[in-house]
């Protein structure tokens, strides 16, 4: 789409335009055709003087008063001086008292004579007289000059002065300049309040437009043009409403089926994930319960010790079991939204030293040396039941990885208005390309190092939907020594 223009700018546009022909054609038609129309009407009155002088001497009355009167006339009107001379060279009649100039001139045109400095053309030559256009270079004057004889053979000259026009075209040409200048700048403003006043209904309904484009229904027009416009406005207010209703109930049509196509995915997605994890994990403990319990079936262990093992190794399976499905369903009624989190105020500080208290013989059992400075009480706002379950997994998983110094130290940290809890161990640091799936269900790092402490690889996991539930940061920190787990409250 090409670059939009302003209405109100073409109006102006336009106008300045127009206006600046006009004036121009003014200027073109002062300098081209007013020196010929003026000629074409000296020349006409020039002819008419010669009928009337003609008439008058035919009909005996070029001595009459009522002559004279009419001499004046058309010499006032046109410019014209008049001379008619007889065979003699004696004036019958004169429209100036010293017709000596005009007398000498007639005869110098009779004659032939062109005095130094005259230019002479000729326009028109009949039988009876001669029309010309007499200029003189010393004084830059023009004449347009009709001699030659009447019908009663009387000479004649009729003189009109023309120079005075080319100051007047000048004149006019400056006094169309200003004045044009002067109507133009006028003429601007005015289209400007004009045109802003025509334009502003269009302007209203183009950002109208640009709002129902966009989506946004909430403009509407309130012009009051008066025309075709405000009947336009009121019909796009009712669109936009229309559109606006149907929109948004489509809207909300398509977010719940795009919602339940979604969660069906994603449901049909974890079942299935579910199923093959689940079978997986439970695959090997079923086996050697099997196996174990079958060899206790047929007696094939005779001594009594061996019972035992084979016993105790069917009981550490089943509880195996029986952990990872208590955590499933722990996790299970977590990603549901189940378990309601109840928000309450506690000392996160106490809830640590009573946990590790609680440990003490898991811990020792590691051959973990715990590190933990005398923090002040801190209180904390969160579900305290699923903040110890979050500590709970984080104290398992490290005590599960302990390696090198086999050191546990539990951190806690102000930041602002939140408190950070960490966990590290010394240890290996958690694989690059792991990072971002330790937190998925049933994914193991070391999946043999898993599978000799029991774990299922779910601790993790119910960590991520725990911390999710209250909207809490979490997240691991590799070191060079050893990882550390970290969650906010």
């Amino acid at each position: 789409m090409g670059k939009r223009r302003s209405i109100r700018r073409q109006f102006t546009i336009t106008f300045i335009a127009v206006v600046a022909g006009t004036i121009a054609l003014c200027i073109l038609a002062n300098l081209l055709l007013l020196r010929p129309y003026y000629m074409a009407m000296k020349q006409s009155a020039v002819r008419d003087a010669y009928r009337s002088v003609n008439e008058a001497v035919v009909k005996g009355e070029i001595a009459s008063s009522e002559f004279d009167v009419k001499l004046s006339q058309i010499g006032a009107k046109y410019d014209i001086r008049l001379l008619v001379l007889d065979a003699e060279s004696q004036t019958i009649k004169a429209s100036m008292e010293d017709n000596g100039r005009m007398a000498r001139l007639l005869w110098n045109n009779i004659l032939g004579i062109r005095e130094p400095g005259t230019h002479i053309e000729i326009i028109e030559k009949t039988s009876n007289y001669t029309l010309q256009i007499e200029s003189y270079e010393k004084t830059s004057t023009e004449y347009l000059t009709c001699w030659g004889y009447l019908d009663n053979g009387n000479m004649f000259l009729i003189e009109s002065a023309v120079d005075s026009v080319n100051e007047s075209a000048l004149i006019s040409i400056r006094f169309l300049i200003v004045a044009g200048l002067i109507a133009m700048a006028l003429g601007v403003l005015f289209i400007l309040i004009l045109a802003k006043r025509m334009t502003r209904p269009i302007t209203d309904l183009t950002a109208l437009s640009e709002d129902m484009k966009s989506l946004h229904f909430d403009a509407k027009y309130e012009g009051d043009a008066g025309n075709e416009l405000d009947l336009l406005g009121e019909n796009m207010n009712e669109l936009s409403a229309t559109l606006e209703t149907t929109i948004s109930d489509l809207k909300t049509a398509n977010n719940e089926l795009l919602r339940d196509i979604a969660r069906k995915e994603e449901i049909d997605e974890e079942r299935r994930e579910f199923l093959s994890n689940v079978s997986h994990e439970l695959k090997t403990p079923i086996a050697l319960i099997q196996g174990y319990a079958e060899g206790l079936a047929e007696g094939i262990i005779d001594d009594e010790e061996s019972r035992r093992e084979y016993c105790r190794v069917i009981m550490d399976e089943a509880g195996k079991m029986n952990r990872m499905i208590r955590q499933l369903l722990t996790l299970s009624h977590l990603e549901s939204g189940e378990d309601k989190v109840s928000f309450a105020r506690f000392d996160i500080v106490e809830l640590i030293r009573n946990y590790l208290r609680s440990a003490r013989l898991l811990i020792e059992k590691a051959g973990c040396n715990v590190r933990m400075e005398e923090y002040p009480p801190c209180e904390v706002w969160a579900d305290e039941f699923l903040v110890e379950e979050v500590l709970q997994n984080y104290v398992t998983n490290a005590l599960h990885h302990l390696d090198g110094e086999r050191v546990m130290e539990i951190r806690i940290t102000k930041r602002e208005e939140r408190v950070r809890v960490s966990v590290f161990n010394t240890g290996e640091p958690i694989p690059e390309e792991s990072i971002g799936h330790i937190w998925e269900k049933f994914y193991k790092v070391d999946k043999a190092r898993t599978r000799e402490y029991g774990g299922s690889g779910i601790g993790l996991s119910i960590v991520r939907a725990i911390m999710e539930s209250m909207h809490r940061d979490y997240g691991v920190i590799n070191y060079d020594n050893g990882v550390e787990f970290w969650f906010e409250l």
